[in-house]
């Protein structure tokens, strides 16, 4: 559940604050070709808009090659002007990722090595996102065998609980009103104590699978979870480096574990592995099931939307 669309506006929600850019202070043009990290790894782009932001600047860029819902925000920090040291740089972290150099372009090469050949230590890290990259035309680049898709059993309550949260922001215009509380540091930290007190010890596979999580929720939700009315909510809330955790709750903990199937299988983890992991993972589900009440709301702010429109605002 999530939609997967990237940025759809440019607007932050505080355009009355907003500075007005100087000509000459951007480091990149609009419709400048550049290089962008993604993860650990640098791709081709191009560079849609410029805007500063709360003095900084900041990039919509749209990786070339790939589909528009990649497309993304960025600061200065992640672009790489379009030279032949930058792109000599590109050809050195693929080869040190391990991907196929045959392509000129690395977006095109990371796809035939189906994104993420990556090691254990890139899960925990999760540097590199681990997500299903689409072509122009939709159609998937990778040919991912299913059986690496391991299955995660979501309880029938919190599958209830994803269509409510799809009609209350899609269909209602209401949006989770943030910060929330209990965020989802807290509610990983609440499990990891319950299977501490119930195992009688402290569970370091599951503290680590937590973390995991956690990583990949703070990556994830930002280009995958959102659905479209919730992105000028995103960008007034995560502010200064704040990690998303801290902020967003169950509701969007939960869309995480629809994608999780399809994000593991481009790590390169044993099968043992995997099949415990997925044990561990379908019990928290069970376990958020139970305090489902207590996690998550059953009503959501129809404010945010709603005055959103009334400015004119595209959702």
């Amino acid at each position: 559940m999530g939609s997967s669309s990237k940025e759809d506006t440019a607007s932050d929600g505080d355009t009355s604050s907003r500075e007005t850019p100087s000509p000459d202070s951007s480091l990149f043009s609009e419709g400048e070709r550049v290089l962008a990290y993604h993860g650990p790894r640098i791709y081709e782009a191009k560079v849609q808009k410029a805007e500063l932001r709360k003095k900084e600047w900041r990039y919509y860029v749209h990786y070339l090659g790939w589909n528009k819902n990649w497309d993304e925000w960025v600061g200065a920090d992640r672009l790489l002007k379009h030279t032949e040291e930058n792109l000599m740089k590109q050809q050195a972290l693929q080869k040190k990722q391990g991907v196929d150099k045959s392509s000129k372009s690395g977006r095109s090469a990371h796809s035939k090595q189906k994104d993420a050949k990556v090691d254990k230590d890139d899960l925990k890290s999760n540097v590199a996102k681990g997500k299903k990259r689409k072509s122009d035309s939709g159609v998937e680049k990778d040919n991912l065998s299913l059986e690496r898709l391991i299955k995660i059993q979501i309880p029938s309550a919190l599958k209830k609980q994803l269509v409510d949260d799809w009609e209350f922001v899609t269909q209602q215009d209401q949006l989770v009103k943030l910060p929330r509380s209990p965020n989802v540091d807290e509610i990983l930290t609440k499990y990891i104590q319950y299977r501490t007190k119930k195992d009688g010890l402290m569970v370091d596979t599951v503290a680590e699978i937590m973390r995991g999580i956690r990583l990949y929720f703070d990556k994830a939700l930002p280009a995958m979870l959102l659905y479209k009315k919730e992105r000028e909510q995103y960008h007034d809330v995560v502010i200064d480096n704040v990690s998303p955790s801290t902020i967003y709750g169950a509701e969007h903990l939960l869309r995480l574990f629809v994608k999780l199937p399809e994000l593991l299988a481009y790590v390169n983890i044993e099968d043992e592995t995997l099949t415990r992991m997925q044990q561990k993972l379908t019990d928290f589900l069970k376990w958020l099931q139970k305090n489902q009440s207590t996690y998550f709301l059953s009503t959501y702010d129809g404010s945010s939307v709603s005055d959103d429109n009334a400015k004119g605002k595209d959702d």
